[in-house]
């Protein structure tokens, strides 16, 4: 059993930041990409940022030069720092991760619960 788990949502001005965080516990054995999504309201599900486990980063182009992927591979968890926030980020922000689990097997597929960033003033 896996379970990621998001915290640092919460409700900001614009122009404004938040952190948020990622932590995977369970059956791991290692994780390999870690990122994060989000969902608009009345839109699909977007990639905002991705990061392996080399420290390789990825960034949709609507958040470059604004958040910032990080991890740390010993507490299994994945960071967003959002900066500059404007209307446009308001959604519900999903971590995923690429896990190996202790069995060997691969699950490409693992998501949290998903925590409302809502930017308004």
């Amino acid at each position: 059993q896996v379970q990621l788990v998001e915290t640092g949502g919460g409700l900001v001005q614009p122009g404004g930041s938040l952190r948020l965080s990622c932590a995977a516990s369970g059956n791991i054995f290692m994780i390999n990409v870690m990122g994060w999504y989000r969902q608009p309201p009345g839109k699909q599900r977007e990639l905002v940022a991705t990061i392996t486990s080399g420290l390789n980063t990825n960034y949709a182009d609507s958040v470059k030069g604004r958040f910032t992927i990080s991890r740390d591979n010993a507490k299994k968890t994945v960071y967003l720092q959002m900066n500059s926030l404007n209307l446009e980020d308001t959604a519900v922000y999903y971590c995923h991760a690429n896990i190996q689990l202790l069995s060997g097997r691969y699950v490409n597929n693992y998501w949290g619960q998903g925590t409302q960033v809502t930017v308004s003033s």
